[in-house]
């Protein structure tokens, strides 16, 4: 196998033994693993040779991109390691047509960089946003924090080229806002976790760059007061809230202990803070007045000084410079470092409808103690689109209390019609909530499907789809 890989793909891009050290655990540090080999193809041509091979042998395939994942997604025990990093090319951006036409290796930063010398964006972002690739986003339908103004990853893209388990390509890279010719099977691959392709490239839709941001730091008596806020933001900026996230307090102790040189975001310490950013694109919006403010700025001050006024607000810090906006930025995008500074930790992340979030908390927090009376929770939250990660950290190394614990969050966030998995994917760590909770019908469906394209089951065994 090694040997016709080899043959594929040049001796330099087939790794195995100490070459393949950085592939062999998931960035959590949770999983470990031992791949068979780690192969490097620089084309899609060689994309799907290597499938077809492995079709041919049965051998798993496991693709991975920037191994930021955090749900055990690229656990590749004796399986070939498909990395997508030589894809890494930006063919095209069109600005007159807001498309850009990247391959899967393409970091994400990087995309924003090539856009932003364009004057447009690509809004999805995120903490891994550095090292997190294209492919990798689209495969687990990332959302991150500007899924309130532009959705999730499956909402900006137009086409995607993707190799199937039988290592046939499929060319859907269009560039059309509509296409009603028959299954969408563009979005049957994205969020399918490459079980059911591996996709090598993508039509990306791109955006106007905001002309100007307002961005604070705000504490609130409640989550109620919360959304309030944001919904007097929506109004009053015309839906230009582009980013809404909720740090309690626990998660801002969380952030000094593992910064000390970092800043608390007020003077004195509070329950609920929330990070609002408003991005403003029309000049109108955005022209510097005579004292020196824009008019998006006057929007968000105008709004919090008068909940201030009526005790909806209880402080505010307005950002006034790049740094002062870097500073508030950071303190949200080390979420996961945080969550991951303590060892074991179980990790959730669920979306309940956005008035159900503090409803969430209250129930959790109240069944906690009779499952591990001395656990924490650190809790994050893209509180605009009612995305909770809820990360335990349990007293107990027993993992019948860990699976426990998990099981609670799902009763409470399906008692509140939401789903135990948001935006990080399934991967293994959830296949027991899956087990549990997926609907038994739409599971036969998703097998259905998964025996249709790859009968073999040589794509990323093991994960999505509990036995």
């Amino acid at each position: 196998m090694i040997e016709q890989l080899r043959a594929i793909l040049g001796d330099d891009h087939v790794l195995t033994g100490q070459q393949i050290a950085r592939w062999t655990q998931d960035w959590t540090g949770a999983y470990h693993f031992q791949p068979l080999a780690v192969v490097r193809p620089a084309n899609t041509e060689q994309v799907s040779a290597v499938v077809k091979l492995a079709n041919r042998t049965g051998t798993p395939i496991v693709p991975v991109s920037g191994n930021t994942g955090l749900t055990g997604g690229t656990r590749a025990d004796g399986a070939v390691m498909l990395s997508l990093d030589r894809m890494n090319a930006i063919r095209d951006i069109r600005p007159d047509a807001r498309i850009a036409i990247v391959e899967a290796g393409v970091i994400l930063s990087t995309l924003h960089d090539a856009t932003e010398a364009q004057d447009l964006i690509f809004p999805l972002t995120f903490g891994a946003k550095g090292s997190a690739m294209i492919g990798g986003c689209l495969s687990t339908n990332a959302g991150g924090s500007n899924v309130l103004r532009y959705g999730n990853t499956r909402d900006l893209v137009l086409g995607i080229e993707a190799v199937l388990p039988t290592g046939e390509v499929m060319t859907l890279m269009s560039e059309l806002h509509k296409d009603n010719s028959g299954y969408n099977l563009k979005h049957l691959l994205i969020g399918a976790e490459g079980t059911l392709g591996i996709i090598t490239a993508a039509v990306l839709k791109l955006h106007t760059k905001p002309r100007a941001y307002a961005t604070a730091m705000v504490a609130v008596p409640s989550l109620n007061d919360a959304l309030t806020l944001l919904n007097r933001l929506q109004e009053a900026t015309g839906g230009g809230v582009e980013a809404f996230e909720y740090m309690p307090r626990a998660y801002i102790e969380g952030h000094l202990a593992k910064f000390p040189d970092a800043r608390a975001p007020f003077d004195q310490t509070f329950d609920v803070n929330i990070l609002v950013e408003v991005g403003a694109t029309a000049p109108r919006d955005c022209t510097v007045g005579p004292d020196g403010q824009t008019p998006v700025a006057s929007y968000l001050e105008e709004v919090l000084a008068d909940m201030f006024e009526n005790g909806s607000i209880l402080d505010a810090v307005v950002a006034h410079n790049h740094a002062q906006r870097a500073e508030m930025w950071q303190r949200r995008e080390v979420a996961a470092e945080i969550a991951l500074a303590h060892s074991p930790i179980v990790n959730n992340d669920i979306a309940v409808p956005i008035d159900k979030v503090a409803l969430f908390l209250e129930q959790i927090e109240a069944r906690m103690p009779a499952l591990d009376a001395g656990a924490t929770a650190i809790t994050v939250a893209h509180l605009g689109d009612g995305n909770v990660h809820y990360t335990v950290w349990p007293t107990s190394l027993d993992p019948v209390v860990h699976d426990a614990i998990m099981e609670a969050v799902e009763d409470v966030v399906l008692e509140l019609g939401g789903s135990f998995s948001a935006e990080h994917g399934i991967g293994t760590s959830k296949l027991p909530s899956m087990r549990r909770r997926k609907n038994p019908v739409a599971l036969m469906a998703m097998r259905a499907i998964k025996t249709a394209l790859d009968p073999n089951g040589i794509l990323n065994p093991g994960k999505v789809l509990p036995d």
